[in-house]
C-alpha cells in the first residue's frame, strides 16, 4: 500500500475547508427561518371543524374549486396580530370573487379570548376551531401565525411562515393569488 503523498493531503485538506466555509457562509447569509416546506404540491387534508360563533361544521370540501386561503391564528400571538389587517384587507379585496374563501383555523386558544382579539382586531371572514388539534397536525403547524393556499384543485400551492405584511403580503397576492384565480400555474414561493 503506497502511503497518500503529500500534494493530495494539501488538496483534500483545502477542499474540506471551503467546503466548511462554503457550509459556514450559507448559515450565516442564508434563510435560517426556511424549512422546506414538504406539503407543498400535496392535496390538502380534508378540514372539519366548528365554526368559532355559531359552532356550525365548517368544511374544507365544501370550497372545492375555489382558492382557498388558510390561515393558523391564535390570540395570544404577537405575529398574528401584526398580519392581521393584511387579512382583513385580503378578503375585502377578493370578498366579491366567488373563487375565493379566506378561512382562519384558531389554534390552541380559549373561545372566549378568540372572540375577544377578532372584537378587537375586526373580522370579515369565517373562523374554525382546531378543538383536537388535528387540523394543526395535518397542516404540519411549526407555529402561529402560518398561511397556506390551496387551488381550486384541492392542492396545497403555497405556505408561509410568519406574518402576512410587508412584501410577503405583495408577493402572496401577487404571485401566488392572482395568478391562481386566473388559472394560470405557479412557481410556489420559498416561505
Amino acid at each position: 500500500m503506497k502511503p497518500f503523498p503529500l500534494r493530495a493531503w494539501h488538496v483534500t485538506l483545502s477542499l474540506t475547508i471551503l467546503g466548511l466555509v462554503y457550509i459556514f457562509y450559507r448559515g450565516l447569509y442564508g434563510n435560517a427561518s426556511y424549512i422546506p416546506p414538504v406539503i407543498i404540491n400535496t392535496p390538502a387534508h380534508e378540514i372539519v371543524g366548528p365554526e368559532l360563533y355559531e359552532g356550525k361544521e365548517i368544511r374544507l370540501s365544501d370550497y372545492k374549486g375555489k382558492v382557498v386561503v388558510l390561515n393558523f391564528w391564535a390570540s395570544w400571538c404577537r405575529e398574528c396580530a401584526l398580519e392581521h389587517s393584511s387579512l382583513l384587507e385580503m378578503n375585502e379585496r377578493y370578498k366579491d370573487n366567488p373563487q375565493f374563501v379566506m378561512l382562519g383555523i384558531n389554534y390552541q386558544d380559549k373561545e372566549d379570548l378568540a372572540k375577544g382579539y377578532l372584537k378587537q382586531h375586526g373580522n370579515n371572514f369565517t373562523h374554525i376551531r382546531d378543538l383536537s388539534g388535528k387540523i394543526s397536525i395535518d397542516y404540519g403547524i411549526y407555529g402561529v401565525p402560518e398561511t397556506f393556499v390551496i387551488d381550486q384543485k384541492g392542492m396545497i400551492r403555497h405556505k408561509s411562515i410568519g406574518p402576512i405584511i410587508g412584501e410577503n403580503y405583495r408577493r402572496l397576492v401577487e404571485e401566488i393569488i392572482e395568478p391562481l384565480l386566473k388559472g394560470e400555474e405557479i412557481t410556489p414561493l420559498p416561505s
